[in-house]
Protein backbone atom coordinates (compact mmCIF):
# COMPACT_ATOMS: atom_id res chain seq x y z
CA UNK A 1 0.00 0.00 0.00
CA UNK A 2 1.33 3.12 -0.87
CA UNK A 3 1.01 6.73 0.67
CA UNK A 4 -2.36 7.48 1.54
CA UNK A 5 -3.19 11.23 0.56
CA UNK A 6 -7.04 12.13 1.54
CA UNK A 7 -9.15 15.21 2.54
CA UNK A 8 -11.90 14.88 5.06
CA UNK A 9 -15.19 17.07 6.03
CA UNK A 10 -16.71 18.11 8.64
CA UNK A 11 -18.82 15.45 9.25
CA UNK A 12 -17.67 12.89 11.91
CA UNK A 13 -17.74 10.01 9.10
CA UNK A 14 -14.64 7.43 9.58
CA UNK A 15 -13.02 7.17 6.22
CA UNK A 16 -11.34 3.11 6.45
CA UNK A 17 -8.21 1.25 5.34
CA UNK A 18 -6.81 -1.67 6.27
CA UNK A 19 -3.77 -1.63 9.07
CA UNK A 20 -3.16 -4.16 11.11
CA UNK A 21 0.57 -4.22 11.64
CA UNK A 22 -0.01 -2.51 15.17
CA UNK A 23 1.52 0.84 14.24
CA UNK A 24 0.16 3.99 12.41
CA UNK A 25 2.13 7.10 11.30
CA UNK A 26 0.64 10.47 9.79
CA UNK A 27 0.35 13.83 9.64
CA UNK A 28 -2.88 15.87 9.81
CA UNK A 29 -3.45 19.81 9.22
CA UNK A 30 -6.49 20.84 10.99
CA UNK A 31 -8.20 23.18 13.53
CA UNK A 32 -9.52 20.74 15.93
CA UNK A 33 -10.94 17.75 16.36
CA UNK A 34 -8.81 14.78 14.50
CA UNK A 35 -10.47 11.32 15.21
CA UNK A 36 -8.93 7.91 14.46
CA UNK A 37 -10.63 4.96 14.87
CA UNK A 38 -9.36 1.52 15.13
CA UNK A 39 -11.32 -1.00 14.25
CA UNK A 40 -11.87 -5.19 13.57
CA UNK A 41 -14.10 -3.95 10.62
CA UNK A 42 -14.09 -1.14 8.02
CA UNK A 43 -16.74 -0.09 10.09
CA UNK A 44 -18.41 1.83 12.97
CA UNK A 45 -18.89 -1.12 15.66
CA UNK A 46 -18.28 -2.33 18.76
CA UNK A 47 -15.37 -3.30 19.49
CA UNK A 48 -13.44 -0.25 18.90
CA UNK A 49 -11.45 2.04 20.16
CA UNK A 50 -10.96 5.55 19.02
CA UNK A 51 -8.18 8.66 19.54
CA UNK A 52 -9.48 11.87 19.72
CA UNK A 53 -6.37 14.44 18.77
CA UNK A 54 -7.61 18.34 19.83
CA UNK A 55 -11.14 17.40 20.74
CA UNK A 56 -12.83 20.54 22.92
CA UNK A 57 -11.75 23.55 20.69
CA UNK A 58 -8.06 22.11 20.52
CA UNK A 59 -7.83 21.67 23.99
CA UNK A 60 -7.89 18.12 25.09
CA UNK A 61 -7.05 14.18 23.76
CA UNK A 62 -8.56 11.17 24.79
CA UNK A 63 -9.04 7.49 24.03
CA UNK A 64 -12.03 6.17 23.99
CA UNK A 65 -14.06 2.53 24.04
CA UNK A 66 -17.13 1.44 22.09
CA UNK A 67 -18.03 5.04 22.14
CA UNK A 68 -18.53 5.20 25.92
CA UNK A 69 -17.84 7.87 28.54
CA UNK A 70 -15.96 8.56 30.89
CA UNK A 71 -13.22 8.18 28.37
CA UNK A 72 -10.27 5.41 29.32
CA UNK A 73 -7.72 8.09 29.08
CA UNK A 74 -7.57 12.02 28.61
CA UNK A 75 -4.47 14.65 28.55
CA UNK A 76 -4.42 18.44 28.26
CA UNK A 77 -3.27 18.54 24.82
CA UNK A 78 -4.32 22.61 24.34
CA UNK A 79 -2.97 23.86 20.41
CA UNK A 80 -1.79 20.49 19.42
CA UNK A 81 -3.34 20.65 16.25
CA UNK A 82 -3.01 23.45 13.51
CA UNK A 83 -5.51 24.70 10.62
CA UNK A 84 -2.82 25.92 8.86
CA UNK A 85 -0.11 23.70 8.80
CA UNK A 86 0.76 20.11 9.27
CA UNK A 87 1.69 17.88 12.38
CA UNK A 88 2.67 14.44 12.55
CA UNK A 89 1.70 11.92 15.24
CA UNK A 90 1.87 8.25 15.85
CA UNK A 91 -0.13 5.25 17.29
CA UNK A 92 0.64 2.47 18.42
CA UNK A 93 -1.25 -0.95 19.68
CA UNK A 94 0.48 -3.45 20.95
CA UNK A 95 -0.80 -6.56 23.63
CA UNK A 96 -3.58 -4.24 24.41
CA UNK A 97 -1.88 -0.92 25.03
CA UNK A 98 -2.52 2.00 22.65
CA UNK A 99 0.11 4.76 23.00
CA UNK A 100 -0.46 7.80 21.12
CA UNK A 101 2.63 10.12 20.19
CA UNK A 102 3.76 13.24 18.35
CA UNK A 103 6.69 13.36 15.60
CA UNK A 104 9.90 13.16 16.23
CA UNK A 105 8.81 12.23 19.97
CA UNK A 106 9.83 8.67 21.99
CA UNK A 107 7.73 8.70 25.14
CA UNK A 108 3.97 8.44 24.40
CA UNK A 109 1.80 11.77 25.75
CA UNK A 110 -1.74 8.93 26.04
CA UNK A 111 -1.64 5.50 26.22
CA UNK A 112 -4.13 3.09 28.18
CA UNK A 113 -3.98 -0.78 28.26
CA UNK A 114 -7.38 -2.88 27.60
CA UNK A 115 -7.27 -6.19 29.76
CA UNK A 116 -9.25 -7.09 26.99
CA UNK A 117 -7.20 -7.73 23.77
CA UNK A 118 -9.11 -6.78 20.62
CA UNK A 119 -7.28 -7.48 17.27
CA UNK A 120 -7.29 -4.56 15.55
CA UNK A 121 -7.23 -4.48 11.06
CA UNK A 122 -8.65 -1.20 10.15
CA UNK A 123 -8.17 2.56 10.90
CA UNK A 124 -10.54 5.01 10.25
CA UNK A 125 -9.89 9.16 10.40
CA UNK A 126 -12.33 11.46 10.25
CA UNK A 127 -12.89 15.41 11.52
CA UNK A 128 -15.61 17.14 13.07
CA UNK A 129 -16.85 19.78 15.16
CA UNK A 130 -16.76 22.93 12.62
CA UNK A 131 -13.14 21.12 11.37
CA UNK A 132 -12.10 20.15 7.65
CA UNK A 133 -8.66 17.95 7.54
CA UNK A 134 -6.11 17.14 4.97
CA UNK A 135 -4.33 13.93 5.83
CA UNK A 136 -1.18 11.92 5.27
CA UNK A 137 -0.79 8.60 5.90
CA UNK A 138 2.04 6.34 5.94
CA UNK A 139 1.69 2.35 4.58
CA UNK A 140 2.04 0.14 7.10
CA UNK A 141 5.37 -1.43 7.56
CA UNK A 142 5.48 -5.02 8.47
CA UNK A 143 5.99 -4.28 12.13
CA UNK A 144 5.98 -0.51 12.34
CA UNK A 145 9.58 0.40 12.79
CA UNK A 146 9.27 4.14 12.12
CA UNK A 147 11.30 5.86 9.54
CA UNK A 148 9.92 8.21 7.51
CA UNK A 149 8.35 11.88 8.50
CA UNK A 150 11.15 11.91 10.72
CA UNK A 151 9.72 9.66 13.13
CA UNK A 152 12.49 7.71 15.55
CA UNK A 153 13.02 3.98 14.91
CA UNK A 154 11.07 2.81 18.03
CA UNK A 155 8.44 5.47 18.33
CA UNK A 156 6.86 4.55 21.59
CA UNK A 157 7.22 3.23 24.91
CA UNK A 158 6.62 0.17 23.50
CA UNK A 159 10.28 -1.48 21.51
CA UNK A 160 9.74 -2.19 18.08
CA UNK A 161 6.85 -5.46 16.80
CA UNK A 162 9.90 -6.38 14.36
CA UNK A 163 11.86 -7.21 17.35
CA UNK A 164 9.13 -8.63 19.78
CA UNK A 165 7.58 -10.97 16.87
CA UNK A 166 8.57 -14.01 18.88
CA UNK A 167 7.67 -12.76 22.41
CA UNK A 168 4.55 -12.52 24.41
CA UNK A 169 3.36 -9.79 26.44
CA UNK A 170 0.44 -10.45 28.48
CA UNK A 171 -1.37 -7.63 30.54
CA UNK A 172 -2.05 -8.31 34.61
CA UNK A 173 -2.56 -6.72 37.54
CA UNK A 174 -2.87 -6.49 41.38
CA UNK A 175 -0.92 -9.60 41.57
CA UNK A 176 -2.22 -11.61 38.25
CA UNK A 177 0.05 -13.95 37.29
CA UNK A 178 -0.94 -15.08 33.42
CA UNK A 179 -0.68 -18.69 32.40
CA UNK A 180 2.71 -19.68 31.26
CA UNK A 181 4.42 -16.58 33.02
CA UNK A 182 8.39 -16.45 32.63
CA UNK A 183 10.06 -17.23 36.25
CA UNK A 184 13.09 -15.13 36.59
CA UNK A 185 14.15 -15.69 40.14
CA UNK A 186 12.46 -15.95 43.44
CA UNK A 187 12.79 -14.57 47.06
CA UNK A 188 12.43 -16.58 50.38
CA UNK A 189 10.92 -19.44 47.68
CA UNK A 190 7.90 -17.56 45.84
CA UNK A 191 8.70 -17.02 42.17
CA UNK A 192 9.60 -13.97 40.85
CA UNK A 193 8.56 -12.97 37.04
CA UNK A 194 9.60 -10.77 34.45
CA UNK A 195 7.29 -8.01 33.87
CA UNK A 196 7.34 -4.14 32.46
CA UNK A 197 5.51 -1.37 33.53
CA UNK A 198 4.89 1.81 32.39
CA UNK A 199 6.05 4.84 34.47
CA UNK A 200 7.40 8.77 33.86
CA UNK A 201 7.36 8.03 29.76
CA UNK A 202 9.53 4.67 29.82
CA UNK A 203 8.43 1.23 29.69
CA UNK A 204 10.42 -0.28 32.47
CA UNK A 205 11.21 -4.34 33.28
CA UNK A 206 11.13 -5.16 36.84
CA UNK A 207 9.61 -7.95 38.79
CA UNK A 208 6.14 -9.19 40.09
CA UNK A 209 5.89 -10.63 43.05
CA UNK A 210 2.24 -12.24 43.16
CA UNK A 211 1.77 -12.15 46.80
CA UNK A 212 2.25 -8.46 46.75
CA UNK A 213 -0.11 -7.82 44.50
CA UNK A 214 1.92 -5.00 42.54
CA UNK A 215 5.24 -5.76 40.23
CA UNK A 216 7.84 -3.14 41.12
CA UNK A 217 10.11 -1.31 38.63
CA UNK A 218 13.56 0.35 39.38
CA UNK A 219 13.08 3.52 38.07
CA UNK A 220 14.49 7.20 39.71
CA UNK A 221 16.51 5.44 42.97
CA UNK A 222 13.69 3.72 44.06
CA UNK A 223 11.58 0.85 44.00
CA UNK A 224 8.39 1.64 42.22
CA UNK A 225 5.23 -0.52 42.82
CA UNK A 226 3.27 -0.56 39.79
CA UNK A 227 -0.20 -2.03 39.95
CA UNK A 228 -1.27 -2.71 36.29
CA UNK A 229 1.78 -4.59 34.09
CA UNK A 230 3.10 -6.90 31.22
CA UNK A 231 4.34 -10.25 32.20
CA UNK A 232 6.71 -12.20 29.92
CA UNK A 233 5.36 -15.46 28.76
CA UNK A 234 5.74 -18.37 26.54
CA UNK A 235 9.31 -17.47 26.35
CA UNK A 236 11.99 -20.41 25.66
CA UNK A 237 15.11 -17.71 26.50
CA UNK A 238 17.68 -18.30 28.97
CA UNK A 239 20.27 -16.11 31.15
CA UNK A 240 23.76 -15.65 30.23
CA UNK A 241 26.47 -14.27 32.49
CA UNK A 242 26.87 -10.31 31.54
CA UNK A 243 28.75 -6.84 32.53
CA UNK A 244 28.76 -3.27 32.42
CA UNK A 245 26.98 -1.72 29.03
CA UNK A 246 28.56 -5.08 26.85
CA UNK A 247 25.10 -6.42 25.71
CA UNK A 248 24.71 -9.55 23.25
CA UNK A 249 23.22 -9.11 20.28
CA UNK A 250 20.10 -11.65 21.07
CA UNK A 251 19.54 -9.89 24.40
CA UNK A 252 15.46 -10.04 24.57
CA UNK A 253 15.05 -6.01 24.27
CA UNK A 254 12.16 -5.43 26.54
CA UNK A 255 11.17 -1.97 27.44
CA UNK A 256 13.15 1.72 26.97
CA UNK A 257 14.10 4.56 29.39
CA UNK A 258 11.57 8.26 28.90
CA UNK A 259 14.87 9.16 26.79
CA UNK A 260 14.38 6.22 24.40
CA UNK A 261 17.16 4.18 25.51
CA UNK A 262 16.56 0.34 24.72
CA UNK A 263 16.04 -1.30 28.23
CA UNK A 264 17.01 -5.25 29.18
CA UNK A 265 16.01 -7.85 31.54
CA UNK A 266 18.57 -8.27 34.06
CA UNK A 267 18.86 -10.50 37.68
CA UNK A 268 21.02 -10.50 40.24
CA UNK A 269 21.52 -12.23 43.55
CA UNK A 270 21.26 -10.22 46.55
CA UNK A 271 20.27 -10.36 49.86
CA UNK A 272 19.42 -14.54 49.41
CA UNK A 273 16.68 -13.57 46.06
CA UNK A 274 17.45 -13.70 42.92
CA UNK A 275 15.92 -10.58 41.51
CA UNK A 276 14.96 -9.51 38.49
CA UNK A 277 15.59 -5.41 37.23
CA UNK A 278 16.93 -3.78 33.96
CA UNK A 279 19.76 -3.78 32.39
CA UNK A 280 20.54 0.03 30.68
CA UNK A 281 23.52 -0.58 28.62
CA UNK A 282 24.37 3.83 28.67
CA UNK A 283 24.67 3.37 32.69
CA UNK A 284 26.76 0.23 32.70
CA UNK A 285 24.84 -1.56 35.30
CA UNK A 286 21.91 -3.44 36.08
CA UNK A 287 19.27 -2.22 38.04
CA UNK A 288 16.97 -3.84 40.54
CA UNK A 289 14.21 -2.96 43.17
CA UNK A 290 14.65 -4.26 46.34
CA UNK A 291 13.65 -2.78 49.82
CA UNK A 292 12.49 0.56 48.35
CA UNK A 293 15.78 1.05 46.26
CA UNK A 294 16.87 1.04 43.16
CA UNK A 295 20.56 -0.69 43.40
CA UNK A 296 22.85 -1.16 40.73
CA UNK A 297 24.96 -3.82 39.80
CA UNK A 298 27.86 -3.81 37.57
CA UNK A 299 28.37 -7.96 37.28
CA UNK A 300 24.82 -9.44 36.33
CA UNK A 301 22.91 -12.14 34.22
CA UNK A 302 21.06 -11.08 30.87
CA UNK A 303 18.20 -12.53 29.36
CA UNK A 304 18.67 -13.54 25.83
CA UNK A 305 16.49 -15.19 23.01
Amino acid sequence: MSVIQLETEDRLEYNFFPNSSGFLQFRVRAGNDAHLALTTAAAESDPMYEVFIGGWGNSKSIIRKNRTKPEVAEVPTPGILNANEFRGFWIRWQNGTISVGRENEVPPFMSWTDYEQIPIEYVGVCTGWGANGSWVIEPPRGGGGGGGFGYPSAPSNLTAPSRMSSVCWAPGRGGAVPPRAFTGGEDNGEPIYVVRAQLNGGLIPGKLVPSHGVCYVPWGGQENAVAEYEVLCDFPGQWIACSGGNIPPNALTAGQSEDGEPLYVGRVVHDGALTVGKVQPGHGVCYIPYGGQELSFPDYEILVQ
